[in-house]
């Protein structure tokens, strides 16, 4: 199954464990999120982020935990982030975490791509639950 929808995100700084030197900086971040489309959940996680002092050139790692109804069935499941900017080259990777679904998620396997249109953002889920 593939669906796609609009969703928000509301990011907020958090204190660090870690402070990067020589000119990188690492920062953590609460995310929360509202999904709409078939995809109709809540989510909340946290990122953890390192900005190289190379203008353009950063990563990102998060975990979220998403929580809600999928094609009409209720449940959650936990992405996975990975993402890295170097020169206006972007790459971005988010999976459900294997054997997180709950409810009648259980099974769930997929990966999600997220798009910025516009000042919204969207995505796109590919999935399917065994």
């Amino acid at each position: 199954m593939k669906i796609s929808g609009k969703f928000e995100v509301n990011l907020n700084p958090l204190d660090s464990f870690a402070e990067g030197v020589e000119g990188n900086t690492l920062g953590r971040m609460s995310i929360e999120k509202t999904f709409h489309g078939e995809l109709s959940a809540t989510s909340k996680g946290e990122m953890l982020s390192a900005m190289s002092p190379v203008k353009g050139a950063a990563g990102y790692v998060a975990i979220e935990q998403v929580i809600g109804e999928l094609a009409g069935k209720q449940g959650s499941f936990v992405l996975q982030h990975f993402g890295t900017m170097n020169g206006g080259e972007d790459k971005l990777i988010l999976e459900v975490v294997p054997c997180s679904g709950t409810d009648q998620l259980t099974g769930l396997i997929g990966s999600m791509e997220i798009r910025i249109e516009a000042g919204e953002h969207f995505y796109d889920f590919e999935y399917s639950i065994g």
